[in-house]
């Protein structure tokens, strides 16, 4: 390593230690809340335990995880949708591409490290409310009203999170389930900011059980995922965020190289500035 590497190294290393680090994915537990097609959702087993008489002072206890692939805080990847079966850039999703062991392409083994310019629009806070009402929809003008409200501006190749105060209800899976979610007006506005990823703190993006007129159920999905290859990440666990007003920070999420798989689960972080929050 060279002087100027070791000293740029220092310096990263001392803006990570000086940062504030957010952690953006809800915890997973038996029982909670889950899309109703993607039920059990998580499972958990300890099939190991520490037990006396066992020959030694050394002890060891494990488990199995039984989950789905769109449980918990997770990210969908490219091949999750398909429109009168074609899935993003025109692949047609056939035998060609999947099988029983899963995807050949779009897979969640080619969603790459998601990093970047984050922002969070509260959509909550924007309507002085702690938190949007029950199966309510966000809006394209909640988001620009968001947008004017926190000073912040979606540029090209961020990832959005968007907020309604619905993932303060994680632990009360009935109440969570019926959240406030992101409406088909709010995914084109999105769209057409060309994000790298959106994200929201509720269990499907979409409203679960409605029909949009034109594009039916989970038109968000239809708009964001198959027609511009933008990724869907959520259950995203925004209100510390919220209660901090961070509104633009560095954004990290890894997907799992789960080979065909339609989706992975992520931790998410944020990364703010350790003092006030500035511009990026």
């Amino acid at each position: 390593m060279t002087v100027s590497e070791e000293t740029g190294t220092r310096a990263l290393l001392d803006a990570l230690r000086s940062a504030r680090l957010y952690d953006l994915e809800q915890p997973r537990y038996v029982g909670a809340p889950t899309f109703p097609a993607h039920h059990p959702g998580y499972l958990y087993m300890l099939h190991r335990r520490h037990e006396p008489g066992l020959g030694e002072a050394r002890t060891s206890a494990s488990g199995m995880i039984v989950m789905a692939e769109h449980s918990g805080t997770h990210i969908d990847a490219l091949c999750h949708q398909a429109e009168n079966l074609l899935m993003f850039g025109g692949t047609r999703a056939d035998a060609s591409v999947q099988g029983p062991r899963g995807f050949s392409a779009l897979a969640a083994e080619d969603i790459p490290v998601i990093t970047g310019r984050g922002v969070l629009l509260d959509a909550a806070a924007a309507r002085d409310s702690h938190r949007l009402a029950a199966r309510e929809q966000v809006s394209a003008g909640d988001l620009a009203r968001a947008e004017k409200h926190q000073g912040t501006e979606v540029r090209e190749g961020d990832i959005v999170l968007v907020r309604t105060g619905t993932g303060g209800l994680w632990h009360r899976p009935e109440a969570y389930l019926d959240g406030a979610a992101i409406g088909r007006g709010a995914s084109e506005w999105l769209a057409e900011r060309k994000p790298v990823a959106v994200g929201a703190d509720n269990v499907a993006w979409d409203l679960p059980g409605h029909e949009d007129p034109g594009l039916g159920s989970l038109p968000g999905h239809t708009l964001l995922i198959i027609r511009s290859g933008i990724y869907i990440i959520e259950n995203v666990f925004l209100e510390e965020l919220a209660r901090d007003r961070v509104y633009e920070f560095v954004f990290i999420c890894v997907p799992l190289k789960f080979e065909g798989a339609t989706g992975s689960p992520v931790r998410p972080l944020a990364l703010a500035p350790g003092t006030t929050s500035k511009a990026m």
